[in-house]
């Protein structure tokens, strides 16, 4: 591999000390007791390599593991690798929770090193938009009840980018950068409109401030609005084209499947931020491997979402620890 721009160069510009309570929850350090052979640290290693490399399986991993010793050098092994139980044993200790709480603590690090926007390190985002997108489940449908999955009880048959499917479907929030700041997860079936307050209550928990969102116009709904201005922000969400209704002129109306039509200046506050989150999409599918999610349920789901963010967030620690801040969304520098 090469010399810079690697995953050992992204590893030893991580510092997941502060979150050690959380990787060695449940593990004992002294006393009597089969003694620790693996520090959890190099097993998250290890997860966020699987999403770097997009290595398809756990099994996978391992077999790189065994047979790449600067891989092994990188997560922190040395001549011996974890099991593919080892793996599933330590993401079910950690759990969904410790799996938020880990990426929250990288997404407050990345939003520091954002010195180039000073109010993002404080937490202030000004502008941000809601966009989701799908994720199929590793499953087939029950032949007795086809709107759901056969081995994976969780996933829904629901309508994704490109027709009805099996799986889950995620929502996030990216600011105007496209940085991601949050995400919900939830069956397919489920209308993105619910998932709305989930997604900003996880946002304002901690400690972020968002004054504008923007969406498409699945959201426009009194639910939404009302969500919105009960938290303070404003909106900048298209309205529908509807049969015996007449949109005022105040605000954007959609045009065609993409663009939209209203005043100016709305139009390009909506373009301005719609662009950065379906770009930071496009890059968690080709470049993250959001897409090939091979474990089961809704909490599984939510974990590997999770450590898709806690490699972005790492990305762009590591790219302005180097001094290199233009490589703050280059996954591929890293890989």
């Amino acid at each position: 591999m090469k010399g810079t721009g690697s995953p050992k160069l992204l590893f030893e510009n991580l510092d997941l000390t502060p979150i050690h309570h959380i990787l060695w929850k449940n593990l004992h350090k002294t006393g009597p007791g089969r003694p620790i052979q693996y520090n959890p640290e190099w097993d998250l290693r290890a997860l966020m390599t699987r999403q770097l490399l997009q290595i398809p399986y756990i099994k996978d991993l391992v077999k790189r593991l065994n047979r790449n010793s600067y891989l092994r050098e990188a997560c922190g092994y040395r001549d011996r690798t974890p099991t593919e139980a080892h793996f599933t044993q330590m993401k079910k200790r950690i759990g969904v929770e410790g799996f938020k709480t880990i990426e929250e603590h990288l997404r407050r690090e990345a939003l520091k090193h954002r010195s180039h926007q000073p109010l993002a390190a404080e937490g202030l985002i000004q502008a941000a938009c809601m966009d989701g997108t799908d994720l199929p489940a590793w499953s087939s449908r029950d032949p007795h009840n086809t709107r759901q999955g056969l081995g994976d009880p969780d996933a829904r048959v629901g309508r994704g980018k490109k027709g009805f499917m099996l799986g889950y479907q995620s929502l996030f929030l990216v600011d105007i950068e496209g940085f991601p700041l949050s995400h919900v997860e939830a069956s397919l079936n489920v209308n993105e409109k619910r998932l709305v307050a989930g997604l900003l209550d996880k946002v304002l928990g901690e400690s972020i401030e968002v004054e504008l969102v923007a969406g498409d116009s699945q959201y426009e709904s009194g639910e939404v609005f009302s969500t919105l201005e009960s938290r303070k922000m404003s909106h900048v969400i298209p309205w529908r084209r509807l049969k015996r209704r007449v949109n005022p002129v105040d605000v954007l109306s959609v045009k065609d499947r993409i663009d939209v039509e209203g005043p100016e200046y709305l139009r390009a506050v909506y373009h301005r931020l719609r662009a950065p989150a379906e770009g930071f999409i496009g890059r968690a599918k080709s470049r993250l491997a959001y897409q090939r999610f091979t474990w089961q349920g809704v909490d599984n789901a939510c974990i590997h979402v999770c450590l898709v963010l806690c490699v972005a967030y790492a990305v762009c620690i590591a790219a302005y620890r180097i001094g290199r801040p233009e490589l703050r969304q280059s996954v591929a520098y890293f890989a």
